[in-house]
């Protein structure tokens, strides 16, 4: 670390900073978790409302839905109102959603309750981003970014097996509930404890770091400006493309998938998204250090992209698999997933550095956009070839349902691997200076 406020006051800096990101990671750890819960109780939601998988979809992306219309407002008020005011409301809304979710009498109330939840968790990521911009150095964006990915992957891997063993000892209803409650809990020690920015309570402003807020009343020319510039947009597509398949898949379909056509236990499909996001948090936690080191985002985000595309033609192309190369097989696609998080590195750097959060949200609708309507539209596609196989309440799809699904996925996933090709390499520094 270049010399700083906290080489002047290292104890309290250090230990105020680090305050800060923990209640941001909290809620971010919160907001994964809703992202892909219910893949793991696909099943017990099919059976609890009745559900078609075109309507089990729909329940699953209301999250989605939600999340993308908040990215653009969430990445302005990130800039204008600040962090603090954002993740205390969001902790409020996602736990009232979350509680209304596992208390929900039908379908009805439960696409509301999950849809709050949406509304309130969707300004966790963008928030934390904003935070990591403000209270660190440029040169540690992405090593930052990867490492509470790689953290916050915890809540996805929460979400898969442990999740599944909850809803079998306690009840779905229960685990939410308890949720909803430690988000409440979150959002008001978020309003006590978060600091906007350095400097907030009279601590000092790292080197590299941006003290100020953007003018609430300039906000709208500073978010035209962000989207009328050509290099913040392939980063949206590459995140379209690749989380979009990736969420549809290890956030509802998985588990489905891998009990009904690879014959595994519940426990076993839900081990595999455990996996899934295990490889994703350890490539999160590589990829950001890695491009920091040698000064390169491109190369990450191709190689990444590519493999992922690949790694659909595997699902599609065979039959049933050995556990071990399923597992092998959500791993490496979990793990190369990851270089998409560059795109939020590459979002900043080609923007002005005030406007990091508008920037970054900008990138990031196409992570929820993707799923929003992939998840849909695949349980479309298999209600398609539905022949009337009821279990336990829920619907029986064949392999031949599902394939038409994976090929939706691996289609969004070529999409994504395609928009690579046009980021704009960006040397690890902020070049919005320069011409683009």
């Amino acid at each position: 670390m270049t010399p700083d406020a906290s080489a002047t006051h290292p104890a309290g800096f250090n230990r105020l900073r680090t305050l800060v990101m923990l209640l941001a990671i909290a809620s971010y750890l919160l907001s994964m978790f809703h992202r892909v819960a219910p893949a793991a109780i696909a099943s017990d939601l099919a059976a609890a409302f009745e559900a078609s998988a075109a309507s089990l979809g729909v329940l699953a992306a209301t999250y989605f839905y939600v999340y993308t219309l908040m990215q653009i407002p969430t990445g302005v008020l990130a800039d204008t109102l600040g962090p603090r005011k954002i993740l205390t409301l969001g902790g409020l809304i996602a736990g009232v959603g979350s509680l209304l979710f596992g208390l929900a009498p039908s379908f009805e109330m439960a696409v509301a309750g999950r849809t709050l939840a949406g509304l309130g968790v969707s300004v966790a990521f963008i928030a934390m981003l904003k935070l990591i911009a403000v209270w660190y150095e440029d040169n540690r964006f992405a090593t930052l970014t990867g490492a509470v990915m790689f953290i916050g992957n915890v809540g996805s891997m929460s979400a898969g097996t442990p999740l599944a063993w909850a809803a079998q000892t306690t009840g779905w209803r229960a685990v939410f509930v308890g949720i909803g409650v430690l988000s409440l809990l979150i959002g008001v020690l978020s309003w006590f404890l978060v600091q906007d920015r350095p400097g907030a309570k009279g601590a000092k402003t790292p080197a590299g770091g941006m003290a100020a807020l953007v003018d609430r009343t300039a906000w709208l020319g500073s978010l035209i400006a962000v989207m009328k510039n050509r290099h913040t947009w392939p980063g949206f597509f590459v995140n379209f493309g690749i989380a979009g398949s990736f969420f549809a898949f290890a956030g509802l379909w998985a588990v489905p998938f891998l009990t009904q056509v690879h014959g595994m236990t519940r426990t076993d499909a839900s081990n595999h998204i455990s996996m899934y996001f295990a490889g994703f948090g350890i490539g999160c936690a590589i990829i950001g250090p890695l491009s920091d080191r040698i000064r390169r985002r491109k190369p990450l985000m191709v190689g990444g992209a590519t493999l992922h595309a690949f790694g659909w033609w595997i699902w599609i192309s065979s039959g049933p698999l050995p556990l071990g190369l399923t597992y092998s097989l959500c791993a490496a696609m979990g793990a190369v997933t990851a270089s998409l998080t560059l795109s939020w590195a590459c979002a900043k750097e080609v923007n002005p550095p005030l406007l990091s959060g508008m920037a970054t949200s900008v990138v990031n609708v196409g992570v929820f956009l993707g799923p929003a309507i992939l998840q849909p539209l695949v349980g479309w596609v298999m209600d398609q070839g539905w022949q009337g196989a009821m279990e336990g309440g829920a619907r029986l799809y064949t392999s031949g349902d599902y394939r038409g699904g994976l090929i939706l996925m691996a289609g969004f996933a070529a999409v994504g691997a395609a928009a690579t090709l046009f980021v704009r390499e960006t040397g690890c520094r902020n070049i919005w200076r320069d011409k683009v």
